[in-house]
């Protein structure tokens, strides 16, 4: 609401029913002397400001006002609160217009300083603060202001002895006497702090909030029996006071007690005036941590199923509930929960997008199909519901069917990124209704091909895969997936192997040491002849990767065995086949004659 100060009022009531025509408000001034036309068009401008709420045409009137009577201070009061959002320099200085235009009013004083403050002026403003608290000592507010501004300056003795000349005026006053021991623990004076805190308690021993003032000084100076004392006193007072539960709950949290920290916040959580907000970020700050989720599981699973009973049909808390039931292994619970919201009115969009995450996880593309569509018909822009879709139909290998769904999905795609990760996707797609069977490792089946061989790669599929990379990098070209990719499948074609080489080296250049990437640019490598360096590269990799990828360790054995060291070749080797890499190309490997040791 605006403000409307005394003058305001007196004019406005003075003025209001001679000025208002059966039209609206007169926009010109009646001649009268120029001292009672300022006051006419300020008079407007109070009404276009309470009345009409028309600010411009307020500072229009304002404006003319002062040009008429420079020296008339209700305009630049008025004008200063008007322009202190939109132009605070201009609004201190109007309002230090207004000041020194009638010292004597103490409104436009504590307005300027006021000013000063919101535009962080702050010298200025103790300057003025000070100047108000000898002016209009019967103000405790002039006081709290004064030591605020010297505990901001970096002068925190002047700010107390600040404080304490309002004690001995006003008494004690429980907004003052906080910062008065929050000021004495800054400076070391915690013995006086507890005075402090301890005189309040005497004065009024069954007011919860003195009690936690005194515990909350005594932990923080290490006397936890004495806190422990005065916060059951507190509790005893009121047990179920937010304030203290949440006093309570800190000092167990810089114990380090976890188990009263967990017991202290069961109350909190099943306490009504507790803001969900706040339950579910305290949630959020214990669950962050893996291993305390783990040692505290069953506490934890308690909290959760509090907010759960409690908000039933809260979203923040479905999501947090479900989230604990997956980080606990509970996958197919946290699914029947999402289930059971689906027809929460309104739809809930994130509700059907984590049934479809799931039911992808769990590999039933049935009822992924069956989610996406029902997703789609209640929200048919939603583009990541149309991806599902595409996934769907590749997971059950209706690759054509993917095909167009994910070209059907570029119209709702909003950003270049996103449609080069579609069209990467329709790459992908290519590439895999390229291979004819899953029963040969895609790299003999490439190997075959550059043969000539004319079973297991349709190279007009391939052709429209590269197609779709090329579209995908013009979008962005630095598409990391994409660069891989094609780059990867050029070496298994061995052509365009420049080409490959720099795509392969962009994506090292774009990520860190990712053990895939690192394969792919050795494998380039290594099919130009640098065969030193794809084992370099190599060598980094398996370290990476923790000898889990056979493919890779497979690409190791070939470039060792290509130098000569044929025991470390058949070493990988036997380990990729191991890992479940197809056996009969691993005995053809340990079939062939070793090689001399590379002089490089």
């Amino acid at each position: 609401m605006k403000r409307l100060t005394a003058t305001s009022i007196c004019c406005l009531v003075l003025f209001s029913a001679a000025f208002v025509s059966g039209k609206g408000v007169r926009t010109t001034a009646p001649k009268y002397p120029d001292s009672l036309s300022s006051v006419w068009l300020y008079t407007e401008g109070v009404k276009q400001n309470t009345i009409t709420e028309d600010t411009t045409r307020a500072n229009e009137l304002f404006r003319e006002a002062i040009r008429r009577d420079s020296n008339y201070a209700p305009a630049w009061y008025e004008l200063a609160g008007n322009l202190l959002a939109t132009s605070p320099d201009e609004a201190v200085a109007a309002a230090r217009r207004a000041r020194q235009l009638d010292t004597a009013n103490l409104w436009y004083q504590r307005f300027y300083g006021q000013t000063l403050l919101m535009t962080q002026r702050y010298n200025e403003a103790l300057q003025v603060f000070n100047r108000l608290m000898e002016e209009d000592p019967s103000d405790p507010d002039n006081y709290r202001l004064v030591a605020a501004l010297y505990e901001q300056r970096g002068r925190p003795y002047s700010a107390l002895m600040t404080l304490d000349s309002a004690e001995v005026r006003f008494g004690r006053i429980p907004l003052l006497s906080g910062m008065k021991r929050r000021l004495l623990v800054a400076t070391n004076q915690v013995d006086k702090a507890l005075d402090e805190a301890r005189r309040m308690v005497d004065e009024a021993p069954y007011d919860a909030d003195n009690h936690v003032v005194l515990a909350d000084l005594y932990a923080a100076n290490k006397e936890d029996s004495l806190a422990m004392s005065e916060y059951r006193r507190a509790l005893a007072i009121d047990s179920t006071k937010i304030e203290t539960l949440v006093s309570l709950s800190d000092f167990y949290a810089r114990r380090q007690d976890y188990r009263s920290l967990l017991g202290v916040t069961r109350k909190l959580f099943l306490a009504e005036n507790f803001p969900l907000e706040m339950k579910i970020k305290r949630f959020e700050s214990f669950t962050a941590d893996t291993r305390f989720y783990r040692e505290y599981y069953f506490q934890l699973n308690d909290l959760a199923s509090i907010l759960a009973i409690h908000y039933p049909n809260e979203p923040k808390v479905v999501e947090l509930y479900a989230g604990h039931l997956i980080a606990s292994g509970e996958l197919e619970t946290a699914l029947t929960l999402y289930k059971n919201h689906l027809g929460d009115q309104p739809p809930v969009e994130e509700y059907y997008a984590a049934v479809i995450d799931i039911e992808s996880y769990l590999q039933h593309p049935d009822s992924v199909e069956k989610y996406v569509t029902r997703g789609l018909q209640l929200f048919p822009e939603r583009i990541g519901f149309h991806l599902s879709k595409g996934h769907v139909m590749n997971q059950m290998k209706q690759y054509d069917r993917a095909i167009r769904v994910y070209r059907e999905s570029l119209r709702y795609a909003d950003t270049d990124s996103l449609r080069s990760a579609i069209w990467g996707m329709i790459g992908d797609t290519w590439h895999q209704k390229a291979i004819l069977t899953d029963s040969i490792p895609e790299e003999e089946l490439f190997a075959r091909a550059r043969l000539g061989g004319r079973r297991g790669i349709d190279r007009q599929a391939m052709k429209q895969c590269y197609k779709a990379y090329e579209r995908s990098l013009a979008l962005w070209p630095d598409n990391t997936l994409v660069l891989n990719n094609y780059a990867y499948f050029l070496s298994l074609e061995e052509r365009d192997l420049d080409r490959a080489l720099v795509m392969a080296s962009r994506v090292v250049e774009l990520t860190d040491n990712n053990p895939t990437y690192l394969d792919t640019r050795a494998g380039v490598l290594y099919k130009l002849g640098c065969t030193e360096e794809a084992r370099r590269i190599l060598q980094k990799a398996v370290a990476l990767d923790a000898q889990k990828s056979p493919e890779l360790m497979v690409h190791y054995g070939d470039v060792l065995h290509e130098l000569g060291e044929q025991f470390m070749a058949e070493i990988y080797w036997q380990r990729a086949l191991e890992k479940g890499y197809n056996a009969r190309l691993i005995e053809r490997r340990m079939q062939q004659p070793a090689k001399p040791k590379s002089a490089e």
